[in-house]
């Protein structure tokens, strides 16, 4: 499995929170239930790339793209 951001992953693909990188925003995004080992599916990426949008277990989360940038995932093959 390849490692990178939540905000390189690709519309409709399928990921697997890995950590969330050091910053004032980790607590807030471990409240929102971003924590390791948690799917994600990528809706879709507004234009210029800010919001993206995410499906966590059927409750659909916008994150601006510098907080995605936080969040290391590992992609989930087809």
């Amino acid at each position: 499995m390849m490692v990178t951001t939540l905000a390189q992953a690709n519309k409709g693909e399928q990921v697997i929170v890995s950590s969330i990188l050091a910053s004032d925003l980790k607590s807030k995004l471990m409240e929102l239930g971003i924590i390791a080992g948690r799917e994600l599916t990528v809706l879709f990426h507004a234009p210029f790339g800010d919001p993206i949008a995410v499906d966590m277990e059927g409750f659909v989360l916008s994150l601006r793209k510098s907080e995605a940038e936080l969040i290391t995932v590992m992609k989930i093959p087809a």
